[in-house]
């Protein structure tokens, strides 16, 4: 399917996290420093060979728990790689949320500014309703920018 600009990402953004640990024949357990939903959410390798899911568990989502301890290896022998893919929550600041009523039908905004505001050239704005300019503030558009009341 062709996109106008860039096409969404299908794949890993960055490179999947990884945690290595050393086994040493004793230990079935390892903190993964992070919590994940299930084993589908990790990829797990032992000496170079990929585990298969029944080999391990995760029962509180961020202890590894081998179902037998693996091999003694003082150099890393146990990566454990993290599959979601790359990005993050985006939350915005908290002048640019919004205040909305009755689940986002009615958008509510300010009747007065309160600090300068300057408008450039290069971008529009709307307000909805009267608006005031509170006393030593100044609100400046400049030639090219608009502002429109509604």
């Amino acid at each position: 399917m062709p996109y106008i600009g860039v096409e969404p990402e299908s794949n890993f953004q960055t490179a999947p996290a990884v945690v290595r640990f050393s086994g040493d024949g004793s230990d079935t357990t390892f903190a993964l420093g992070r919590t994940i939903g299930s084993v589908q959410d990790i990829l797990v390798s032992v000496d170079g060979v990929i585990q298969d899911t029944a080999a391990y568990t995760v029962p509180d989502g961020s202890t590894l728990t081998f179902s037998a301890a693996p091999s003694s290896n003082s150099g890393n022998n146990i990566f454990v790689y993290f599959l979601e893919t790359g990005g993050a929550s985006v939350v915005p600041e908290e002048q640019f949320k919004g205040n909305f009523k009755n689940g986002g039908m009615f958008r509510l905004n300010a009747q007065s500014l309160t600090t300068s505001l300057s408008i450039l050239a290069t971008e529009n704005a709307t307000v909805t309703g009267a608006l005031s300019i509170a006393s030593g503030n100044t609100l400046t558009i400049e030639s090219g920018g608009r502002l429109v009341v509604l």
